[in-house]
């Protein structure tokens, strides 16, 4: 409950200086609103917290940002993030060379960390080119997922995610996608290989920051991967959905957590 008003705050003070942008601004922010369905004072928010984070000099797109911080605003909107801090961003429009991965600390206003992360081996060499949703594929999953409950496992610390887009990625708990360390994730591995290792179908990321990672977005927070797929971008409830107005309305906006997250089902804890 704390957490969630001291987001609340943060949310009420940034639309204190909305007066700000009245005008010509206003109105440029209202129609690239319309592009991503929310209402432009959101607009204006994620814009401010790209150009504040500095996230194109770190390699990411602000369509990219904005698309994830919609949806981010609209799972808040339903009650489904338990953690509301922290949103993570995987850009598989990026080769695995690249740190691709981004953890953004939404209370601090800051970039968190930004590491590399692996896509499923069937996806692609370098870049990701195709996603299933389907069991044994080894590919990776598109879209928003919250992350859950950790375990111990065969790579040490692991996390895993619960699916929110049905036909998408709602079956990341039965083919057991979860987020974990690997030894071969890494600069050194790169440099050695001279290619970066992909995985069977898991987001996994060097093992020397993976405990770090997973206590920072463990327990309900935002999970979204990335990539201009144009079947996914269609087919995308999140992505297509429209954020109602709710500013002066904080109960539509951050209404109260949750207890729980969806039952994390019968899942082996076999990771890849």
């Amino acid at each position: 409950m704390k957490a969630l008003a001291s987001l609340l705050r943060m949310l009420l003070l940034a639309s204190l200086a909305l007066p700000a942008w009245a005008g010509s601004g206003k109105k440029t922010y209202e129609k690239e609103a319309m592009q991503y369905r929310m209402p432009a004072p959101y607009l204006k928010l994620a814009t401010d917290l790209y150009q504040e984070m500095d996230l194109m000099a770190h390699g990411l797109e602000k369509d990219i940002f904005l698309k994830a911080y919609k949806g981010y605003l609209w799972l808040v909107s339903r009650g489904q993030v338990r953690n509301p801090h922290m949103l993570s961003i995987a850009d598989f429009s990026q080769s695995n060379q690249n740190k691709r991965l981004y953890i953004i600390d939404l209370r601090n206003r800051r970039l968190l960390m930004q590491t590399f992360v692996s896509h499923g081996r069937n996806s692609g060499e370098d870049m990701a080119t195709s996603f299933s949703n389907a069991n044994n594929s080894n590919k990776s999953v598109l879209g928003f997922l919250l992350t859950a409950e950790t375990y111990t496992g065969e790579y040490g610390l692991a996390l895993r995610f619960s699916g929110l887009e049905k036909g998408i990625n709602d079956m990341v708990r039965q083919r057991a996608i979860v987020l974990h360390g690997s030894k071969f994730v890494n600069e050194r591995e790169f440099a050695r290989r001279g290619e970066m290792v992909n995985s069977l179908g898991c987001p996994a990321v060097p093992m020397a920051q993976s405990k770090t990672i997973i206590q920072a977005i463990k327990g309900g927070s935002v999970y979204f991967i990335y990539h201009p797929d144009e079947n996914y971008a269609r087919r995308s409830g999140i992505l297509n959905a429209s954020l109602e107005w709710g500013w002066m309305a904080p109960a539509t906006l951050l209404p109260q957590a949750t207890d729980s997250v969806p039952p994390p089902g019968s899942v082996t804890s076999k990771t890849y």
